[in-house]
């Protein structure tokens, strides 16, 4: 099997799991949307993808107007990472942006975004400063959130996938993903 056979083959399964998730929680929804043991109905979802990124939010834990905004931030193609959320805005020597998440509207951050990967640092030739990255693959990002009333909220998606081997996407800044908030929770606005 060839590199770009290789490829493919990971972007199509990526894209089944990613299939069979959406089918399993629609199927969860069409049975009471009540997952085993009670738990509550299915959290809204929805993604895009942008610059080899596939990025997956999720609205979850909603209770008395609070919450919990999850991204996921998968790319694309084998060997890629994403830059830290404490990477400064321009990156380190203009390598690099950060993974960033924020909220703006009927929605306000309650606390600080959360990566679910360890940093690991990189050195880049030409700069001297070492770079923070998460292991290459997915890296899930956590935002505590408030909401202030009913009313549209967007949340704005940044980031930036590069591999040591193949060189870097162009960066993602403040990509909208619009929210409706409500007294009974937040629900994703259509693409």
């Amino acid at each position: 099997m060839n590199v770009s056979q290789y490829i493919r083959r990971s972007r199509t399964a990526r894209v089944s799991a990613a299939l069979l998730t959406s089918a399993a929680l629609a199927a969860l929804a069409a049975c009471g949307g009540r997952q085993a043991g009670g738990a509550h109905p299915s959290a809204p979802t929805t993604s895009f993808t942008e610059q080899g990124v596939t990025v997956t939010l999720t609205v979850s834990d909603w209770h008395a107007s609070t919450g919990t905004l999850s991204a996921v931030f998968t790319p694309e193609r084998e060997g890629f990472h994403l830059y830290s959320t404490d990477l400064p805005a321009d990156g380190v020597e203009g390598v690099g942006r950060p993974t960033a998440m924020a909220v703006s509207g009927a929605v306000r951050a309650d606390g600080r975004l959360a990566a679910s990967a360890e940093v690991r640092s990189i050195t880049v030739p030409g700069v001297e400063a070492p770079v923070p990255v998460y292991p290459d693959g997915p890296v899930t990002t956590t935002l505590p959130v408030r909401a202030d009333g009913d009313g549209e909220a967007t949340v704005l998606l940044g980031y930036a996938s590069c591999s040591t081997r193949d060189g870097c996407t162009i960066p993602v800044s403040d990509h909208p993903v619009h929210l409706r908030v409500t007294a009974d929770g937040a629900t994703f606005s259509p693409q």
